[in-house]
């Protein structure tokens, strides 16, 4: 079985904060993926490795999504 992989890349001020906002969810895998972060000098390397391409696709848009919340409040909260 062919596994799908996608990386996603946060750099900048809302690195930090998009880290330890999806440190807690990277530790549940969700169904058919798993997830890992690194982190390092204000960038966040997000890895979703799925059994298919429908299991990559609902984890990245899920993962996608809660970093743009975190992004948001973060600047709300600066602002």
């Amino acid at each position: 079985m062919t596994m799908r992989r996608a990386t996603i890349t946060f750099a900048g001020p809302d690195a930090r904060v998009v880290y330890e906002s999806l440190r807690p969810e990277a530790g549940r895998d969700v169904p058919k993926a798993r997830v890992s972060l690194r982190a390092s000098r204000g960038r966040v390397a997000l890895t979703i490795v799925a059994d298919d391409t429908g299991a990559l696709r609902a984890a990245v848009n899920s993962y996608l999504r809660w970093a743009d919340v975190a992004a948001r409040v973060r600047r709300e909260v600066t602002s």
